[in-house]
């Protein structure tokens, strides 16, 4: 049966087209697998997947996400970070080859983002933390280093040593909430174009009732973004804070106030 896949141009150029005829065709695509980014479980018979390639310096992984998670892309990474992610995927369907890449193309890394209440000169915000689970490189390189705040400060984001103030509103990103969950992060899109999704959840986002009514009073959230490893997964607000704070001060935290499209 025919698979409900997402096979990119620059997929199919690595793994040559009757390959990719193969798995369009459902002859050696997965039924159910599951999602390299989010891993949840998906079904390629039931919802759009896309086909993510992980080239290393010898071998490829061609793995598998739900399509609102991750784009059809090529994902170049060190052997090293390859071994890896087939011991992490092991028994999902993964496909493992000898592919020679040919090309630098950029590292994909998984945005985890926490919502959360906070205060600030006396006045409680709507905020959403997001922080990535590995460094993430600067797209069109290969090196180890962490650009997830320096890309962000380019978009115009500003770095914070202290949350004191409100930060300043960033036009044209905002945050989509729909019949009360979070579905996205949206960005300007190309050349004046519409916007497109920063970030996007797989499934709309539960947000608590005073979270919402916070950010229907400001008609904005404050986006904090962290450094790998700066925040972790906190399960109290105030421990949050603590957390932010902690990462403010030490230099590896952005932030910006994004309108708020939906209700």
């Amino acid at each position: 049966m025919p698979r409900m896949l997402d096979v990119s141009d620059e997929v199919r150029a690595e793994i040559g087209d009757e390959e990719a005829d193969r798995l369009l065709a459902g002859e050696t695509a997965p039924g159910s697998y599951d999602c390299t980014s989010c891993r949840t479980p998906g079904d390629s018979e039931q919802e759009r997947t896309s086909t993510v390639l992980f080239i290393g310096d010898e071998t490829a992984v061609l793995a598998f996400a739900h399509a609102g998670c991750l784009p059809s892309q090529v994902v170049q990474v060190t052997e090293e970070q390859l071994r890896g992610a087939v011991k992490s995927i092991a028994g999902d369907s993964v496909d493992t080859g000898d592919l020679e890449p040919d090309k630098v193309v950029r590292e994909q890394a998984v945005l985890g983002v926490t919502s959360g209440l906070v205060l600030i000169a006396g006045e409680l915000h709507p905020a959403l933390v997001v922080e990535p689970t590995a460094p993430i490189a600067r797209p069109g390189t290969t090196g180890s280093g962490d650009d997830f705040l320096p890309l962000l400060i380019e978009q115009g984001f500003m770095p914070l040593t202290e949350l004191s103030a409100v930060p300043p509103v960033l036009h044209g990103w905002s945050v989509l909430l729909a019949v009360g969950q979070l579905h996205a992060v949206l960005q300007p899109g190309s050349n004046g174009g519409r916007p497109v999704a920063w970030w996007q959840a797989h499934q709309p986002l539960q947000v608590t009732e005073g979270w919402r009514a916070a950010a229907n009073k400001h008609q904005q959230v404050l986006m904090f973004a962290a450094s790998v490893g700066s925040i972790g997964r906190q399960p109290r607000e105030d421990l949050l804070r603590d957390a932010l704070d902690q990462a403010a001060a030490t230099g590896k935290l952005v932030a910006a106030a994004l309108p708020l499209a939906g209700t």
